[in-house]
């Protein structure tokens, strides 16, 4: 049974930073890909990063790039989202997800789901 476990959310003011943290435990053929996800009241769930895990490619939203960084420690089976200059858009709360495979950054890819930690940023 795959769990995801994410912390690391806070209320920052605009061009501050967070790390999210995103504890991976089970099955590793099913977490291969990991991916960060945000959603604000009243919108769709948006795909903000990804990571392949077996070599670490990397894919952002265009949103984010240059402001956002995914990154792994396999040690720790944990899966990092570094976010600098933050903004009051950022506002959200930020889900980590895992799938097996290279999938695209789309929910419906996406198998297994943490609970999500809340991100907010006052301008």
């Amino acid at each position: 049974q795959v769990q995801l476990v994410e912390s690391g959310g806070g209320s920052v003011q605009a061009g501050g930073s967070l790390r999210l943290s995103c504890d991976v435990s089970g099955s590793t053929g099913s977490t291969n890909t990991i991916a960060w996800f945000r959603q604000a009241p009243g919108k769709e769930r948006q795909g903000v990063a990804r990571i392949w895990n077996p070599d670490g490619l990397t894919y952002y939203t265009d949103s984010v790039k240059g402001r956002f960084t995914i990154s792994q420690n396999n040690a720790k089976n944990t899966v990092y989202l570094q976010m600098v200059n933050l903004k009051p858009e950022d506002t959200a709360m930020y889900h980590c997800a895992a799938a097996s495979k290279l999938v695209p950054l789309v929910p419906g890819y996406f198998n297994f789901w943490g609970q999500g930690t809340q991100v907010t940023v006052s301008s």
